[in-house]
């Protein structure tokens, strides 16, 4: 059983570049072909989409150097990936406060967006500037001006609709999450898309992660039974 959807956070490349004695945006380098194997690799698994935070909303309130390090290496990863995104029909999307992004890193998103649309393959979604909270909030936001415009009764407002107004509303939620490097928080990612997600976490830090890893996290999503507040007995068809 293949999970449809994958969500990464990608943690661990900072340290792994301290550990070595290295400049912290090595690491950052080092992650970026760690991303390019997995993208592959989850594309020849038949991944349906795959998330991946990029850049938190909060990583805006780190040191200025890193942060235009890591504008720089996300800009060079869009022009130099492209192409291997159209030969594996790869369809690229941002989701996040993309507005804040500089002018350059924004053109070269909406112009690989753009370029790869109208692919079949697996979509993967970079989330950039992004945090759930904020997403929840716009989402919130956006109902209520429906609700002042007359256009939607309050009784109305479910889960379902409020879903359908977050970014991946058009991608079944994650089946299944992987952090890598340890850390054992969602860090303030896809949270309302999370709710029933399995969680794989392993102590390698991303510029580590291979495919390898990839597959036993796969293989650890399929041993597991999928109750969604049901009782296995429910799910095997037997009675309680």
């Amino acid at each position: 059983m293949t999970p449809r959807h994958i969500a990464i956070i990608m943690d661990g490349n900072g340290r792994w570049a301290q550990a070595r004695g290295l400049e912290r945006v090595k690491g950052h380098e080092a992650g970026a072909d760690t991303v390019r194997r997995i993208v592959r690799a989850c594309g020849e698994r038949d991944v349906e989409a795959l998330t991946l935070y990029s850049f938190s909303t909060e990583n805006w309130g780190r040191p200025e150097f890193e942060v235009q390090a890591l504008m720089a290496l996300l800009a060079r990863y869009l022009e130099e990936e492209a192409d291997e995104l159209m030969l594996n029909k790869v369809r690229l999307r941002g989701i996040g406060q993309l507005d804040r992004l500089p002018t350059n890193v924004r053109y070269l998103l909406d112009k690989v967006t753009e370029y790869t649309a109208d692919n079949e393959g697996m979509w993967l979604n970079l989330a950039l500037s992004y945090g759930s909270r904020a997403e929840i909030v716009e989402a919130v936001q956006q109902v209520a001006r429906e609700v002042k415009a007359g256009t939607l009764d309050p009784e109305a407002i479910d889960e379902a609709l409020l879903s359908r107004h977050l970014y991946l509303s058009d991608l079944p939620d994650p089946d299944l999450m992987i952090r890598t490097s340890g850390e054992l928080r969602l860090s303030n990612f896809l949270l309302w898309q999370l709710a029933y997600a399995e969680l794989w976490v392993t102590e390698t830090p991303w510029p580590d992660f291979d495919v390898e890893q990839l597959d036993e996290a796969l293989a650890a999503y399929a041993a597991r039974q999928r109750r969604f507040g049901r009782t296995a007995e429910q799910l095997s068809g037997s009675s309680s």
